[in-house]
């Protein structure tokens, strides 16, 4: 059966042992692995999995931020000087593609062995165009474009992923604010959906937040697992409706016409 691994489901500034960033494996039947975004601790949450840069053959860019795409580099630079590994592919939409090398990942991996490189040197570039969809291992993926940051001067998008798989639809969002109203078909469609939810104290104008989430209709809730939040004390999720928090670890198996988390008795 086909399986979503989170190799971490915490905010960009979880600290301690218990947690990395959210960043998720998607693994097929077959054993094909999809890396949905690659932070800049992924070397540790792939070990503490059991896995290496050697597993890393497909990967997914939600946006430019260093817990979705820092990890790049390491990833980059170890798959280009091991010779077990292929170039990995790099799926992103092109208005990220456009961005992540200058912005990003150009100033530790612009110069290898003397020579410039590019982003092309280390990846096999699949940038998305304005369709916004793409097929890998014969899942049709398609980008929902959601607003994580807007100053007024300043827009930074990120790209959630909306899917089929063994006839579950399920809908990741990656770091946004929550954008209901204008998705609302998505979040009705989805079978099941991961989202961005923060914890903090002092709420950002950038991430969705518990407070705003919890308003959220019942029928939405119900199928919402919530991720990306930051250390320490969590609200009683299940009490208010939802399915609960991801831990770092969670598996979640999905069969014909069901998700299930691997281990229930985790708190949330």
């Amino acid at each position: 059966m086909a399986q979503l691994l989170f190799l971490g489901s915490g905010s960009a500034f979880t600290v301690g042992a218990d947690n990395f960033h959210s960043n998720i494996f998607l693994i097929t039947e077959t054993g094909k692995k999809l890396l949905i975004d690659c932070g800049s601790d992924i070397r540790f949450s792939l070990n503490e999995e059991g896995f290496s840069h050697r597993d890393i053959t497909d990967i997914y860019i939600s946006h430019l931020h260093s817990d979705h795409a820092g990890g790049l580099e390491y990833i980059g630079l170890t798959t280009k000087f091991d010779p077990q590994c292929k170039k990995p592919n790099l799926y992103l939409s092109h208005e990220i593609a456009n961005k992540i090398w200058g912005n990003t990942l150009s100033g530790g991996m612009g110069s290898i062995e003397g020579e410039i490189a590019s982003l092309e040197s280390f990846f096999n570039l699949y940038s998305i165009n304005n369709n916004h969809t793409f097929r890998w291992q014969n899942i049709n993926f398609q980008l929902v474009k959601m607003i994580h940051i807007d100053n007024g001067t300043y827009l930074m998008p990120t790209y959630g992923l909306f899917f089929r798989i063994n006839n579950v639809k399920i809908f990741i969002t990656s770091d946004t604010q929550l954008c209901y109203q204008p998705l609302q078909n998505y979040y009705q469609e989805a079978d099941v959906i991961f989202h961005d939810c923060e914890t903090s104290k002092y709420p950002s104008p950038v991430h969705s937040h518990y407070q705003q989430l919890v308003k959220l209709p019942n029928n939405v809730k119900e199928k919402m697992w919530l991720y990306g939040y930051q250390p320490g004390e969590l609200p009683q999720a299940k009490n208010d409706g939802f399915l609960g928090f991801v831990k770092r670890g969670d598996r979640f198996l999905i069969t014909d016409n069901s998700l299930k988390r691997k281990h229930d008795s985790i708190p949330s």
